[in-house]
């Protein structure tokens, strides 16, 4: 497995960023603590991915869940338009989407399924794609606006974005999970204590207790809703935090295993490597790097700007 030597992260107070890459050659493995969702707009690629390889056409999308590595071999004359939010965008300002029938289905419970490896596939046909492009290129304006002017904006291009991909995603993906109705309120709420307290030694019976639930109706609501029981579900974000962890801090693996609650360093070691297919040592030694660098590839631009994705090299 080849290694990248480019890691994207976001900037502090940066929300989201869109903008073209082109790739004529291999575009090596590689990871990052964002959601990345990937838009062909030209030429062929083959992607390659712990899901598997897959071949790109025009009107493909790849969304990936921050720390799901990637890369793109075979590239005929590839051009991307990407988007990329912060996690910290999904959790508060998108924090109803994993409510929402369409968009927790895109966004959390897809990507989060066992055979999906983080990473979630569909296509759009021409009419989808172009739609999407006006949402793109309004957000690759925004870059250098002011995020306490323009949030409002950015946030409401991404939704109405991630509405076009939805919509496909649920004619490519059928049935969804909770696509029968609203979930039920308990869910939400359990959904946020689980992100909010990844350290803490959570079991189902302690879930359901604060819930006021029966475990058993708890897990049915739960996977109904998501797709996922609520134990696999935090082992999920367990895998995601202990990857951005990974990336971006000299933290031991140890401490890192305790910040996302899993003290038992050989447990941890499991747990994350069923989510991301290496070791975490492994891991950090191939897609970690510290030192700041360009950002070859882009079209039209030597850079992103500051408000988007800044690239580091080894």
């Amino acid at each position: 497995m080849d290694t990248s030597r480019d890691l994207f992260h976001f900037k502090e107070g940066a929300l989201a960023y869109a903008g073209y890459y082109f790739h004529n050659e291999t575009n090596p493995l590689h990871s990052h603590s964002f959601v990345e969702i990937a838009f062909v707009t030209a030429g062929s690629a083959i992607h390659q991915s712990l899901a598997g390889p897959q071949e790109l056409t025009v009107g493909d999308v790849i969304l990936l869940r921050p720390g799901a590595w990637h890369g793109y071999d075979q590239c005929a004359e590839l051009a991307v338009y990407n988007c990329c939010f912060s996690g910290d965008l999904l959790r508060r300002e998108l924090s109803w989407t994993r409510e929402d029938p369409l968009l927790g289905y895109l966004l959390w419970s897809g990507p989060y399924s066992a055979q999906a490896r983080g990473i979630l596939t569909t296509h759009l046909d021409r009419d989808a794609l172009e739609r999407c492009k006006v949402h793109l290129a309004a957000l690759d304006a925004l870059r250098g606006k002011p995020v306490t002017l323009y949030q409002g904006d950015i946030v409401g291009r991404l939704a109405l974005l991630l509405s076009l991909i939805g919509r496909a995603v649920a004619e490519t993906h059928a049935p969804l999970p909770g696509a029968g109705g609203p979930a039920h309120p308990a869910i939400g709420h359990a959904l946020r204590m689980l992100e909010d307290r990844l350290d803490h030694a959570w079991t189902l019976t302690e879930l359901a207790s604060r819930m006021h639930l029966a475990p058993g109706y708890l897990v049915r609501l739960f996977t109904n809703c998501t797709g996922v029981p609520p134990m696999a579900y935090l082992a999920r974000l367990r895998a995601e935090h202990a990857a951005t962890l990974l990336l971006h801090t000299d933290q031991s693996i140890s401490c890192i295993g305790r910040a996302v609650g899993w003290p038992d360093q050989n447990y941890f070691a499991r747990r994350f490597k069923a989510h991301f297919g290496l070791s975490a040592t492994t891991y950090r030694e191939r897609f970690a790097h510290r030192a700041a660098g360009s950002s070859a590839g882009r079209l039209g631009a030597t850079a992103p700007a500051a408000a988007g994705a800044a690239r580091l090299s080894g």
